[in-house]
């Protein structure tokens, strides 16, 4: 690993908040160009922008040298990386008090910074992180008007394309847990963080724009880690009972539709929805969702060591 820059801003002592920005790229040359543009263009600078490339081979980090020499670019030395790896690198590089964890394709409003920072100086210290209204192409119009993404609230987990948290909180928490790789990593943090005492709040007044469409990655590798992360999930903070009883539970429920539930009901995790279409959709669906369970109980003693039955009252199963 190199980093490109020789030095990183320290900490502000004037008494005036910090922001780093980090993001996770492979391969997304355009997107993150564009990405960055909008960080350029912040009302309120970040202090510190940390681009961490997982050895890309489209050009990525020669485009980040070349156009915005102000970024800490940081370069993996070959792509194997997770996600939640690559992402805890760019966390232990941050100097803020803040820190914007961002996807390379989000775009984010000219006022990300400035209203992030204004809505945690309201907030008290449990408040761990800010998670803002994402709009994705194909998301319908009832999931963008419902009452549940557009007020504040409190949450069981977050979206990590375009949120804001309290360094200090995340570091407690020990940032993502690797052994996700990729997919569900929010939902874990928060709930590490929901141990401590902390909380994850809604904040619908900043709205970013992510270019992922709406719902889950149709594809064998995300649904083989979709399925395996949620049982690591499970068999690391849910009572065994109810463990025992996920399945059952998950199917009654029919979940994985795009479609308006009788309900009401919005899944926050919205990277689960449409699962059961890609369970049906992947060649060898069900195989593969067997394999993944397989690999969740494999892993079994890593979650019995780190196993924390949650029981804060903002502690949600993923079952919407």
């Amino acid at each position: 690993m190199s980093d490109v820059n020789s030095e990183s801003p320290s900490r502000n002592v004037s008494g005036k908040k910090t922001v780093s920005l980090v993001i996770s790229v492979w391969n997304r040359k355009d997107d993150l160009r564009e990405n960055l543009a909008t960080i350029r263009q912040q009302t309120v600078p970040a202090d510190q922008v940390i681009v961490v490339d997982n050895n890309s081979s489209d050009g990525t980090p020669e485009m980040v040298i070349e156009e915005f020499p102000e970024v800490q670019l940081i370069r993996m030395p070959h792509s194997d990386y997770g996600a939640c790896e690559t992402f805890n690198v760019g966390f232990s590089s941050a100097k803020g008090d803040f820190v914007g964890i961002l996807d390379d394709d989000v775009i984010l409003p000219v006022t990300f910074v400035e209203h992030m920072v204004n809505k945690f100086a309201e907030e008290p210290e449990t408040t761990a992180i800010l998670s803002p209204k994402v709009v994705e192409p194909e998301m319908p119009e009832w999931y963008l008007t419902s009452e549940a993404i557009n007020r504040e609230r409190y949450l069981s987990t977050f979206r990590g394309c375009g949120s804001m948290a309290r360094a200090d909180a995340i570091r407690k928490a020990n940032w993502y847990d690797i052994r996700f790789f990729i997919f569900g990593n929010e939902r874990d943090l928060t709930t590490r963080l929901l141990n401590l005492g902390f909380r994850v709040k809604m904040f619908p007044t900043v709205e970013v724009f992510h270019k992922a469409p709406f719902g889950m990655r149709h594809g064998k590798r995300s649904l083989y880690y979709h399925v395996r992360n949620f049982w690591l999930y499970a068999f690391k903070y849910l009572p065994w009972s109810q463990v025992l009883m996920f399945p059952v539970r998950f199917l009654m429920k029919g979940l994985g539709g795009k479609k308006k539930s009788d309900g009401g009901e919005v899944a926050d995790a919205v990277g689960t929805i449409g699962l059961f279409d890609n369970i049906k959709g992947v060649k060898l669906g069900w195989w593969i969702c067997i394999k993944a369970t397989i690999s969740a109980i494999w892993n079994l003693p890593y979650c019995i060591r780190h196993r924390e039955v949650c029981k804060h009252p903002d502690f949600e199963p993923p079952l919407k």
